[in-house]
């Protein structure tokens, strides 16, 4: 479940008579426990709870309904219950079905409300439904419940207006929904009238009956009547005048709105058709007290009622105002506040920051619904109020002096989604009539407001296909008379581009580009790359979001510019690093400042697994450049492209390892058979009790799957002199024939060609010696590669990389502390994984040369890491690297291995991992500088500036 079906959930739940034994269930239904689970807990087989009628869920909640009056009492209970600890609860929750207590035990947060106002405190209890909360939906239910109506009106629009969902008219629909929002926060904010929009509908319009045109009533003529006065001036040449409005025939009850157009009513459509049911859905809405909307939180949420494939996941599109400020700090907000701390007192410095502020641009070219835009555009007046209280406050200052100097129109995004633009739109008109309600009067504010003047420049269509210095453009300076745009004590336009005259121009690009691997993209998406990149072949492995990083280092050439875009963490892993900072750093550009790994939170159930960075890139001009990683803020000299302190330098893959003692590393063995050389252990049995000459030709099959979890698979190995005896035997011909029928009917070439020897896998490395075979992936909660030793006669998959002829002390590098940091930062990811690469992870790694004393020593360290591991045969590899179930002995050994090692590079062990990865990547980069390739196609890593 969403947010949205929640909070309708537990509406719908407190409208029911209260039943003291159903309520527990029904609560924990309401947050989308399937009916097994449920059922469970009504059986008491999960329930364990110690409390009297009390109902608890393991990692979730104790709920227990009190005896009338002893709410409090039974929290209490709830609290003290030895249960409640060891079940590790993280919400309590007691009601007697006229109030109700609740506290959540990992936030901290309390609840104390009657029975019937639960569903305005939903939220505190969203992480039930595995849904992640930020402070401003927890405070603000109202964001979650319009939102739910608003979808609800919709779909029913559509429904009943089927003609609407084509491209052209669903462009109206949008902009009759941005239309309707905003007529539901101007009646309650005194914009309009109060309720003067929901109470003219209720009155004027009358709901359908029956069927053919008279089933639709008349809803759709009173609002296209309304939206109509709405785009009709009522004044001419200053002064009130009802020409306009005339000629126009305005009905009566229209006639008394307000004129507001602003472009937001320009061309009025004609509305949709309601039926009774949408009629209802329109006027629900319109109860709701729209004043204390979060245009930030609300927008991104409000975005989805339009998206066919985003509707699913409504209540969970919103990014978090936490995340936005981890971009909008340290780009140019942080600065703004020191340089206002710097000024004091000081008139003429506050003017000048104050005039500043006037001629900063924020340019967000994957706006969606604006949650950028608004939340820097909330930062910068907060920043200006200050100032104008340090100049003087409201008191001593005239009007004109104390209304923003920020205009709308230096608001810049694109956005593919047509909805989203129009509410991004919208977004920031509402966060600019906040902000003069807050910082002005309410009084002020409503002066200013109508008619509506210039908003942000949000620009529709697709960011890696459109110029951005036409949504954007390079400011012009010219000379523009003063313009009035909102009537008598309206606000001044300075320029044409919204930007004060004299002032140096700062334009700053952010946001958070879409999600997409390089194996993710659709073709369209492809194209978007390929025009970007300009030619190569580099672009078909990039991520999609390499290609708005490309586009603002672009932009950034002609409009200098600092930028900054939250990613995916794949963007300073692998080949993506020198894929996107060949480029960056061949324009001169820098990492100004950097945000490590961090899970992406906005809902645990919609982006389970997403853990991003944020990289903000510059000119290479700043004085210091700042790295954070959880809640540590450290400033170095340079940050590398792993997000590291240290050297401009990026890793490139090898087919050579650098290190000269390290020997060669190849991926597995190919099948390409269709399954027909691979037998699980049934097929295996059944083939060798069949026919005794079967046996020699099967070995064990050894994947990644193998190696960590144990399990078992056999291939077919045929040599060419096996191949008499092999077609002797039904079955295993019959398997060779369908591989030959397989690989003959494969449009690659390749393939085709092995069906020549159907008989044997089509890529074949296999060497009849021991060797060291690693597993490809490793999970995110292991801390540990693990290696391992295989036979000589066992065939190691393309699943997997293996080194024949590999030593013992190989084996105690591999499973290092030092190896895993470093193939965690250069190699590709899943989530907070490893994908482990032999170019990237393996050749790449920088080793000193190995004395003799050196590998006998790595020797012994590894072999007691393989005795750890036999001392608890028959634990698989996943049993024995479980973080929560390590063995000890296995840990000593895997310390002591790390303690070897580590002496050979520094003589102690390093402190941290930071203090790891900075000594590699120094020592990888004198390696690369002096080295002799030593193959055939081997590639040096390089340092970029």
């Amino acid at each position: 479940m969403n947010a949205v079906e929640i909070e309708e959930a537990v509406s719908d739940l407190v409208l029911q008579p209260f039943d003291a034994a159903e309520f527990p269930f029904q609560f924990l239904a309401a947050f989308g426990n399937k009916a097994t689970t449920i059922k469970r807990l009504r059986s008491g087989s999960t329930n364990q709870s110690d409390v009297d009628g009390g109902v608890l869920q393991r990692n979730n909640i104790h709920i227990a309904v009190a005896p009338a009056g002893e709410v409090g009492e039974t929290l209490a209970a709830l609290r003290a219950s030895p249960k409640t600890a060891s079940a590790k609860a993280k919400f309590l929750l007691a009601t007697d079905g006229e109030t109700v207590e609740a506290e959540d035990l990992v936030g901290g947060d309390v609840i104390a409300c009657d029975y019937a106002e639960l569903p305005q405190n939903f939220a505190m209890f969203l992480p039930l439904a595995g849904i992640s909360t930020v402070k401003e939906i927890k405070n603000n239910p109202i964001d979650v419940k319009a939102t739910g109506r608003l979808n609800k009106l919709y779909v029913e629009l559509l429904k009943d207006n089927p003609g609407w969902a084509t491209e052209d008219k669903r462009r109206e629909l949008n902009q009759f929904m941005a239309r309707l929002i905003f007529c539901f926060f101007a009646e309650d904010t005194g914009i309009f009238r109060e309720n003067q929009f929901t109470a003219t509908i209720t009155q004027m319009s009358h709901a359908g009956h029956g069927s053919g045109e008279g089933q639709w009533g008349n809803t759709h003529e009173v609002l296209t009547e309304l939206f109509r006065a709405m785009d009709t001036p009522v004044t001419h040449e200053g002064n009130l005048d009802p020409r306009y409005r005339q000629a126009a025939n305005i009905r009566p009850y229209a006639d008394v709105f307000p004129y507001v157009n602003g472009g937001l009513f320009t061309g009025a459509f004609d509305a949709p058709r309601f039926s009774r049911t949408a009629r209802a859905y329109l006027l629900r809405a319109g109860e709701l007290d729209w004043r204390e909307i979060n245009p930030d939180i609300f927008g991104s949420m409000i975005q989805a009622v339009a998206e066919d494939d985003e509707r699913g996941e409504l209540g969970m599109h919103y990014t978090s105002v936490p995340n936005i400020l981890k971009v909008l700090n340290p780009l140019f907000l942080d600065d703004l506040r020191e340089q206002l701390e710097a000024a004091g007192d000081s008139k003429q410095k506050l003017r000048n920051l104050r005039k500043r502020l006037g001629n900063i641009r924020v340019f967000d070219p994957a706006c969606g619904s604006g949650n950028f835009l608004v939340i820097a555009y909330k930062e910068m007046r907060a920043i200006e109020a200050q100032i104008v209280e340090r100049l003087g406050g409201e008191a001593n200052l005239k009007l004109a002096e104390r209304r923003s100097v920020i205009p709308l129109s230096n608001f810049y995004g694109i956005e593919i989604k047509g909805f989203a633009a129009e509410i991004a739109r919208l977004a920031l008109l509402i966060a600019e009539f906040q902000a003069d309600c807050l910082y002005l009067s309410q009084q002020e504010a409503r002066a200013m407001v109508l008619p509506l003047h210039k908003t942000g420049q949000i620009t529709v269509g697709n960011a890696l296909r459109l110029d951005w210095l036409q949504v954007c453009p390079p400011v012009v300076a010219q000379v523009v008379e003063e313009q009035d745009l909102a009537g008598p004590t309206g606000r001044m336009v300075l320029e044409e581009n919204g930007t004060g005259e004299g002032a140096a121009v700062e334009t700053y690009i952010c946001g958070n580009p879409p999600f997409k691997g390089a194996r993710k993209q659709s073709a369209q998406q492809k194209e978007d790359l390929r025009g970007i990149f300009g030619g190569g072949n580099e672009y078909k492995d990039a991520d999609y979001v390499i290609g708005w990083y490309l586009k603002a280092n672009k932009f950034s050439i002609a409009v200098p510019s600092d930028f900054a875009f939250v990613s995916t963490n794949s963007i300073a892993q692998g080949d993506q690093v020198s894929i996107l900072w060949s480029r960056l750093y061949a324009a001169g550009k820098s990492i100004a400042f950097a945000h490590t790994s961090f899970p992406w939170a906005n809902s645990a159930l919609h982006n389970a697994g997403v853990h991003c960075v944020i990289v903000g890139v510059n000119s290479g001009n700043s004085s210091k450049r700042t790295i954070f990683s959880d809640e540590e803020k450290r400033v170095v000299e340079s940050i590398s492209p792993y997000l590291l302190p240290g050297a401009e330098t990026y890793v490139t893959s090898s087919n050579m390892p650098l290190a000269v003692d390290l020997p060669k590393m190849i991926s597995g063995n190919m099948a390409r058979d269709d399954g027909q050389l691979i037998l699980d252990d049934a097929e295996k049995e059944e083939l060798v009790s069949a026919d005794g000459r079967a046996r020699p030709l099967v070995r064990r099959l050894l994947g990644t799957r193998e190696l960590v979890q144990g399990s078992n698979r056999w291939c077919l190995w045929i040599d060419d002199d096996q191949l008499s005896v092999a077609n002797s035997i039904p079955e295993v011909r019959a398997r060779i024939e369908r591989v030959a029928a397989f690989r003959s009917a494969s449009k690659a070439l390749t393939t085709q060609a092995y069906a020549r020897i159907p008989h044997k896998f089509a890529q074949r490395c296999h060497r009849a010696t021991m060797a060291i075979a690693v597993p490809k992936n490793t999970p995110p909660n292991r801390t540990h590669i693990t290696p391992t030793f295989v036979s000589s006669s066992e065939i190691v998959t393309d699943l997997a990389f293996v080194i024949y002829g590999a030593e013992p002390w190989l084996m105690a590098i591999l499973c290092s502390k030092l190896h895993e940091v470093w193939a965690k930062t250069v190699s590709g990811g899943l989530g907070s994984g490893l994908r482990y690469s032999a170019s990237i992870s393996y050749h790449t790694f920088p080793a000193p040369k190995l004395t003799e004393q050196d590998k006998a020593d790595l020797t012994r360290t590894a072999e007691n890491i393989l005795l750890a591991r036999e001392a608890h045969f028959p634990a698989t590899i996943a049993d024995l690297y479980d973080p929560e179930a390590m063995p000890d002995d296995l840990r000593r050994a895997h310390e002591e291995n790390d303690e070897v090692l580590e002496r050979i590079y520094i003589g102690r062990r390093f402190r941290n991992d930071t203090e790891r990865l900075e000594n590699l990547f120094d020592l990888y980069t004198k390696m690369t500088a002096n080295a002799v390739p030593r193959g055939k196609g081997a590639k040096k890593g390089k340092a970029a500036r």
